[in-house]
């Protein structure tokens, strides 16, 4: 019997455990700082997409059984700084919620001014004031909480006992790349909804119909779906979005930005050396 809950979730699964495992690797055996400069570029580009498996694993759990969800969560606190269950309070409970109004919404994109946020400053706030605003829709959701605590106390305790050994490397392979995480989250939830104001949830959202923006991001670009129908798993939010599309309006589908678009352009290319039709 599988551990999974869906077969869609193994590959995600896999490559986000296998750049733990090489993250873990370049902790314990790399002391080169120009080595260690260089896997934070080359590895911010698939760990780039890790916060949107962060994100969707929140919405749908990946396995069957808890403890093993922990471990996973686990894995994702070291990729983008979202400790287990804090995306639900900050995002499932809270954002959901509240998306269609900005005095309350988590993820906020208008000031307490009621002015749209640059998208550096909104990138600014989201972090800082991401465990905030978790801890306040805990206090609400005392059951998500209980979770909460233990793990996020785990996972800081595992990252002060890596800076201990190896202050230089934890900083390097873990905290910078976690920080860089988080502000990309933050940074694609700004393209998704800012300067959207609106009642209708079917206007609210920005959508990516990118193959392979959807393909890296476990179909987060059909946004309007998801926010529809949050609790869907993401593998099913194409079909979904095939009955609601005719309620969005054009202008809500957007083109997708670096390193898809880059992606998109030589991809033919690669495509015609192999023969493969375009």
């Amino acid at each position: 019997m599988s551990i999974f809950r869906f077969k869609e979730d193994k590959i995600p699964v896999l490559v986000v455990l296998s750049l733990s495992l090489l993250d873990f690797g370049f902790y314990l055996w790399v002391d080169s700082l120009w080595v260690l400069s260089i896997w934070i570029v080359i590895g911010l580009i698939p760990k780039a997409n890790i916060g949107a498996w962060s994100h969707h694993h929140q919405h749908c759990m990946v396995f069957k059984y808890a403890w093993l969800n922990r471990l996973l969560e686990l894995s994702h606190f070291f990729h983008v700084g979202i400790s287990s269950h804090a995306w639900i309070l900050h995002h499932v409970v809270g954002h959901h919620q509240h998306f269609l109004d900005q005095t309350k919404d988590e993820s906020a994109w208008k000031d307490s001014k009621g002015r749209r946020m640059g998208r550096l400053k909104y990138i600014v706030v989201g972090v800082l004031t991401t465990y905030p605003r978790t801890w306040k829709s805990g206090l609400r959701y005392s059951k998500h909480l209980k979770v909460f605590i233990p793990m996020a106390l785990l996972s800081l305790g595992l990252l002060a006992l890596l800076f201990y050994f190896n202050w230089v490397n934890a900083l390097m392979v873990y905290l910078i790349p976690m920080v860089c995480g988080l502000m990309l989250v933050f940074l694609a939830t700004y393209d998704h909804h800012s300067g959207l104001d609106t009642q209708d949830p079917y206007q609210a959202s920005n959508n990516i119909i990118d193959p392979v923006y959807n393909l890296f991001t476990g179909n987060l670009g059909y946004h309007t779906a998801h926010h529809c129908k949050q609790s869907m798993h993401w593998s099913k939010l194409p079909e979904y979005h095939q009955t609601i599309q005719h309620r969005i309006p054009p202008e809500l589908f957007c083109k997708a930005g670096y390193p898809f678009s880059w992606i998109n352009v030589v991809l033919p290319y690669f495509q015609r050396m192999k023969g493969t039709p375009v």
